[in-house]
C-alpha cells in the first residue's frame, strides 16, 4: 500500500483579527465559533444580556480562543470607537468586521411608532455604518480587510416582513455596494450576506404560518441553519474569497 504524507490543511481564518457585533447568541454566536474554529482571534460586541455573553465567551474558550468582549450599543459612536481602539491595541490590527447586530418587532404599519421605527432602522443600518467608519482607520492603514454585511431577503423581496426592518436591510444592500466602490482601491471588501429564514434567532420571530409557508415554498423544504450560514460567512471574509465585493449572496434555500 502506497501512503501519502500530506500536510493538514490550513485552518481558514488563521490569524485574522475579527470583530461581531451582536454576537452573544443565535446567529452572531455561530459566527464566533465557526470563526474561532477556523483559527481566527475573535472579539464580540452585545448589548444588555450579560448571561448569554458569558456562555459564548465560555464557549470560545473551550475552543482554545481567547475572545475579547465588549458591552454596549451598536448606535453609539463613541462606543464603537472604543471597541476598535481596545482590539488594535491589544491585538495590533483588525481584519474583519461582521455586522451582524440586528432587532425586528412584527408590526403592522398601523401599529408602528416612531420609536419602534428608530429602533429597528438605527441597529440594523445605522450601527453597520458606525462601525464600518470605526474599522476602516486600522483596515485602511493596513490596506486590507473584509467588512460583512448581514442582511435579509427581506430587503429586496415582497415577503410578509415588517417594513421598518425590510427598509433597514434594503439600506444596508445599498450602504454595501457603496462602500464596497469607496474603499475597494484599499484592498478592502465588503459584501452583503442575505439570509433568509433560519431556523432560529430573529426568523423565529416571524407568525407560525410564515414559517410554514416558507418551507413549503423553498426549493430545500426547510429554513436554514445557523451553523451553516456561519459556515458561509467564514468562507466570505477568508483569503479564499479574493475577488468578490459589493455583492449581495443570498443564502435562502433557493427561494
Amino acid at each position: 500500500m502506497l501512503i501519502v504524507e500530506t500536510e493538514p490543511a490550513p485552518l481558514r481564518l488563521a490569524g485574522k483579527r475579527c470583530l461581531v457585533t451582536g454576537g452573544s447568541r443565535n446567529l452572531g454566536r455561530a459566527i464566533c465559533l465557526a470563526f474561532a474554529r477556523a483559527g481566527a482571534r475573535v472579539a464580540f460586541t452585545y448589548l444588555k444580556d450579560d448571561e448569554q455573553a458569558e456562555i459564548t465567551r465560555a464557549m470560545l474558550t473551550e475552543l482554545g480562543a481567547e475572545p475579547l468582549v465588549f458591552k454596549g450599543s451598536v448606535t453609539d459612536a463613541a462606543h464603537a470607537k472604543a471597541v476598535v481602539d481596545a482590539i488594535v491595541a491589544k491585538w495590533e490590527g483588525l481584519d474583519v468586521l461582521v455586522n451582524n447586530a440586528g432587532v425586528m418587532q412584527v408590526l403592522p404599519i398601523a401599529l408602528l411608532e416612531e420609536a419602534d421605527w428608530d429602533t429597528v432602522v438605527d441597529t440594523c443600518l445605522k450601527g453597520p455604518y458606525i462601525f464600518s467608519r470605526a474599522v476602516l482607520r486600522p483596515m485602511l492603514r493596513a490596506r486590507k480587510g473584509h467588512i460583512l454585511n448581514i442582511g435579509s431577503v427581506a430587503g429586496e423581496r415582497i415577503v410578509e416582513a415588517p417594513v421598518h426592518y425590510a427598509a433597514a436591510k434594503a439600506g444596508l444592500q445599498g450602504m454595501t455596494r457603496a462602500l464596497a466602490k469607496e474603499v475597494g482601491r484599499y484592498g478592502i471588501a465588503v459584501n452583503d450576506l442575505s439570509a433568509g429564514l433560519l431556523s432560529a434567532g430573529l426568523g423565529q420571530q416571524a407568525p407560525q404560518h410564515r414559517r410554514d409557508d416558507y418551507n413549503a415554498n423553498c426549493p430545500l423544504g426547510r429554513t436554514g441553519t445557523l451553523e451553516e450560514t456561519a459556515a458561509f460567512a467564514t468562507w466570505l471574509v477568508s483569503d479564499e474569497n479574493s475577488f468578490m465585493s459589493g455583492a449581495r449572496l443570498t443564502f435562502d434555500g433557493g427561494l
